[in-house]
């Protein structure tokens, strides 16, 4: 079985650019993936990111999807917890009325930000424990069956836009499979569960209306390049600048514009082994080597759907990526 491919793009923001250069970024990718045959592309919602500019996710989707024709758009995903369900079914329910079978919503239960962020979106800090009341509060609100009398989401109602749990824990693997959705694994940055969250999501899975078997989307990154120096020069920037994002605060600095040699002083005072696992499941270099590290990953996980992220440090070379990662997946099978 040929696994499909989708993208998953954070909006990146590199050294110098501006958001509206982000957005552009983000329109001929899906552009482009869309004349390649990419499934989907989604947007991740993320808060108080100096590198991310995804952070008003149904915002981006419209959007994007006005300058694209067919590829599907969606969340991935939505921070529910950030959220009342009403307002997410309204919103992806309008997307879903402009862009009719083209939209998803992909649904996790983090902050997409650090503690002070939370404080900022007025979030309830027990938010999470009633995600999967949410869920299912959002699910009626989608399919014309409200869970709350006389309150119905308008556009949104009978609306059917498909509901994907994302996760990177058990939790969001049985919560997947009790509802009989879709499970997105965030193993392009937490692969440390991917295994058992699998076989868990898999064993207990109950059909639905929505789905009738298991379905796995896996996270996993690609910089694809034409040739593997090139891409191991990637990969060398993408360490520094996961290090400046997941540690960075800590030693005082922020941003994209932090300099090589201070990213490589935060690596070398520990963070390395850190970034390095965040980056486990990652293909790097040529077709060839793509081809096989995708293979490898395809047997690990059996997924259903690969979501590939492109990280490389400018647009150009994501385009790239992603056109070279077409090639290399015309033998890339499960």
């Amino acid at each position: 079985m040929r696994a499909r491919l989708s993208i998953l793009d954070l909006a990146p923001l590199g050294r110098g650019e501006t958001a509206s250069d982000s957005f552009a970024a983000s329109v001929a990718l899906a552009q482009c993936a869309e004349q390649l045959g990419y499934e989907r592309v989604w947007y991740a919602e993320h808060h108080n990111i100096p590198t991310i500019a995804s952070s008003a996710t149904s915002v981006l989707i419209a959007h994007v999807g006005a300058q694209t024709r067919t590829i599907r758009l969606g969340a991935g995903g939505v921070m529910l917890p950030n959220h009342a369900p009403l307002l997410i079914a309204e919103q992806f329910g309008t997307l879903a009325a402009m862009y009719p079978d083209r939209i998803d919503l992909g649904l996790g239960r983090a902050p997409g930000g650090d503690q002070n962020t939370v404080y900022a979106l007025r979030r309830d800090p027990h938010s999470a424990d009633t995600f999967p009341q949410d869920v299912l509060e959002l699910q009626g609100y989608l399919t014309g069956n409200s869970r709350i009398p006389g309150v119905d989401a308008i556009p949104g109602k009978g609306s059917n836009v498909p509901l994907y749990i994302l996760g990177s824990s058990l939790f969001g693997a049985k919560l997947a499979a009790a509802l009989g959705l879709p499970y997105a694994f965030a193993s392009h940055f937490a692969p440390a569960a991917l295994q058992p969250a699998l076989v868990a999501y898999r064993a207990e899975f109950r059909p639905s209306e929505q789905l009738d078997r298991p379905y796995v989307i896996a996270g996993v990154n690609v910089l694809a390049a034409g040739t593997r120096a090139v891409a191991e020069a990637q990969l060398t920037s993408v360490r520094r600048a996961r290090a400046v994002g997941q540690f960075g605060r800590q030693f005082g600095v922020v941003g994209p514009d932090v300099s090589d040699e201070r990213a490589d002083e935060i690596l070398a005072a520990g963070a390395a082994p850190r970034v390095d696992e965040t980056l486990t499941h990652t293909a790097v270099g040529t077709p060839d080597h793509v081809r096989d590290s995708l293979n490898h990953f395809l047997q690990l996980t059996n997924a259903d759907e690969l979501i590939t992220v492109h990280p490389a440090p400018n647009a150009e070379d994501r385009l790239h990526s992603i056109t070279l990662l077409v090639e290399a997946t015309q033998s890339v099978t499960a």
